[in-house]
């Protein structure tokens, strides 16, 4: 994910939810006087308010060493609830490689509010030591940071983290193992945190329906450095911070065109061909917790042996949760936090609170008057994060009655269409009902210009609709629910008519509705399919169709086929010619389609670089460089009622 670009990491910020300004493939150069004049405020600024402790190195169980800063107010005759933020990413007070210092207006603000703030590099980032490896950096090492902040002598002994991505996904697992320091968590966008939880196993968004979500190829260029520079065990911290201003230890990696690269075979050498580094991916390293990532299959014993939550694991913390629709696994964040809600003890069970936005990954303070995602407003999107995440740490780590718990609702979603935040005490909300429509044509749904239809029954007899597969040819992604892939993928809501000229894309349409209806919760599609391959994929988008005709993608799912039984079950290749009926992974959204709008559903065989392409083999698929074009059929009758269910709240 490191780029020759600026990328915005939603830490807890300017209040609690800003940013850490991320940016690569440049050297620091030489800072204007204006910078360090700006600079040089800022630090006094700090030390004004707090005590700083920069480059402190916090000993790990196995002897390791984990780099912190630690910002804490200057009245030491009190104790301070910790505001604690882990993360893979630069937090180098000196680094001005962006052109401008470091924003620390996290820190101070919460000082100010009376919080100390430690902000902690990842084991094997920058001056942290160790090796990384993704999600499985031991599980102990949160829990011993949590034991060492807890026992300072400024601590008062509660401690809650925060953070967006990456700062986030490390949270759940943790959470579970019951340190009594950990007083609340506020994870956001966190989706590849969660491994397995009911029916899906996305496995830390590395699968959908089994295919791989290629994002983390481009974002482990930048994060799988095993070889690297630092500092003898001895260094004292004085040291460490002069050291700092002149080295941060970052990659200095060039800038990759990832919409070329992802489109490299075989697909485990794609980090070869960009001249990477060796690490998790692709390679068998010794520090990794279960081999090369991209040879594991989605039920692969190694998922469960590093720091992913699954649902065989409790928590029993008050959790604030973020999440929003063109992120890229909102529906896996939903089933955690339902899962969360059902399983813990039931005083924390009713301490779980969420708030879906409808914004791209980690976007949530990015909301306007007029938000825009991708091609489509969806109107005032903006909410107050900062006093939100400060009233939940001050009621859970100082103890204030300040009514938070009363005043908010349980979830707090955005309704698209209708662009305003509605609340629920469930998800989905309360009285949601599901509708069904089935998929009809003629046998000539290719196309936006085919025959496709959504009605209210099944046809009476199958026509159906063919097209060809061909993975060197592969639909590409154009939007959509995603993140992390550089210049190959913009997320969120674009007009997919360019798209549905494809004959390879088969479209499904409502009548205009005569009423509005309002869209939220899970959508589950059901096909009944065939193949002349062994192997083969089979996507889904569902999609709001204008008045004019634009027509605005919501989500989007996938599900490879050998799969289809189950991710616990023996893979299960297809015969040529034989009908199977297939449920994909379930969508999720909130979204009012107005009167006069179509509902729309495409289906193909691929979503590319969205998801790696299936080369229709039944090879491994990761190792193979040919592909064969694949045949494919979807039926729909009263034999073969090939469905779309949606979630429809009535008010």
């Amino acid at each position: 994910m490191r780029k020759k670009i600026l990328w915005t990491l939603i830490l807890a910020g300017a209040g609690l939810i800003g940013a850490i300004q991320i940016a690569s493939g440049q050297r620091r150069g030489s800072a204007n006087p204006e910078l360090i004049d700006r600079r040089n405020t800022i630090e006094k600024d700090l030390q004004s308010v707090a005590i700083v402790e920069r480059k402190l190195m916090i000993p790990m169980r196995d002897g390791k060493r984990m780099a912190a800063d630690v910002y804490r107010p200057k009245d030491t005759s009190k104790k301070y609830p910790t505001i604690f933020v882990r993360t893979p990413y630069n937090f180098n007070f000196w680094d001005v490689r962006n052109g401008a210092p470091r924003d620390m207006s996290n820190e101070l603000e919460a000082v100010k509010r009376g919080y100390a703030f430690v902000e902690m590099n990842e084991r094997g980032h920058f001056f942290s030591e160790g090796n990384y490896d993704i999600l499985g950096p031991p599980l102990s090492d949160g829990d011993d940071e949590l034991k060492w902040i807890s026992s300072q002598s400024w601590s008062n002994g509660k401690v809650g983290l925060i953070g967006c991505s990456s700062t986030a996904e490390w949270q759940l697992a943790v959470a579970s193992l019951g340190n009594p320091a950990l007083g609340a968590i506020i994870p956001q966008g966190f989706g590849a945190g969660v491994g397995r939880v009911g029916g899906y196993y996305e496995q830390g968004n590395w699968y959908r329906g089994g295919a791989v979500q290629m994002l983390f190829i481009a974002w482990l260029y930048g994060e799988q450095n095993q070889v690297r520079p630092m500092f003898p065990p001895n260094t004292s911290q004085q040291d460490l911070i002069r050291a700092s201003k002149s080295f941060d230890l970052a990659q200095q990696l060039p800038p990759v065109d990832w919409s070329k690269a992802l489109r490299h075979l075989p697909v485990m050498d794609i980090m070869k061909a960009v001249d990477g580094p060796r690490g998790i991916f692709a390679d068998e390293m010794p520090v990794a917790t279960g081999g090369a990532m991209i040879k594991r299959a989605p039920n692969d014993p190694a998922w469960y042996k590093g720091g992913l939550w699954h649902d065989n694991m409790k928590i029993n913390v008050p959790g604030f949760w973020f999440m929003s629709w063109y992120d890229v696994s909102v529906g896996p964040n939903l089933a955690a936090y339902n899962h969360v809600r059902k399983t813990a003890r039931p005083e924390i069970a009713n301490q779980q609170y969420a708030v879906i936005a409808p914004t791209l990954h980690c976007a949530y303070k990015r909301a306007t008057e007029n938000t825009i995602v991708g091609e489509r407003s969806v109107g005032d999107a903006r909410l107050n994060y900062d006093e939100l995440t400060y009233a939940w740490f001050d009621r859970f780590l100082k103890g204030e009655q300040n009514g938070i718990l009363e005043k908010m609702p349980k979830v707090r979603y955005y309704t698209m269409g209708v662009n305003k935040w509605q609340s629920s005490d469930t998800w989905p909300p309360a009285g949601a009902q599901p509708m069904k429509f089935y998929l009809a044509s003629g046998g000539k749904a290719n196309t936006l210009d085919g025959d496709g239809a959504l009605g209210n029954a099944p046809p009476a007899t199958d026509s159906p609709d063919k097209f060809d597969y061909d993975p060197m040819n592969p639909v590409p992604s154009y939007g959509g629910n995603v993140c992390c892939t550089g210049n190959a993928v913009a997320g969120g809501a674009f007009d997919q008519r360019k798209m549905e000229a494809r004959p390879d894309i088969l479209v499904y349409s409502t009548e205009p509705l005569k009423e509005g209806v309002e869209v939220s919760g899970p959508i589950e599609v059901t096909l009944y399919v065939s193949s002349d391959a062994k192997d083969t994929d089979f996507t889904v988008k569902l999609i709001d169709v204008y008045p004019d005709g634009r027509a605005y993608n919501l989500d989007e799912t996938i599900q490879r086929m050998r799969y289809r039984n189950g991710y616990d079950k023996p893979l299960a290749w297809m015969e040529a010619g034989k009908v199977y009926k297939v449920t994909l992974q379930p969508m999720t959204t909130s979204n009012y389609f107005e009167a006069g709008h179509r509902i729309r559903l495409e289906v193909s065989s691929s979503n590319f670089p969205r998801f790696d392409r299936n080369l229709n083999t039944g090879g491994k698929n990761y190792d193979e460089s040919q592909g064969v074009v694949a045949h494919n059929a979807v039926h729909h009758s009263r034999q073969y009622p090939s469905e779309i269910k949606i979630t429809v709240v009535k008010k």
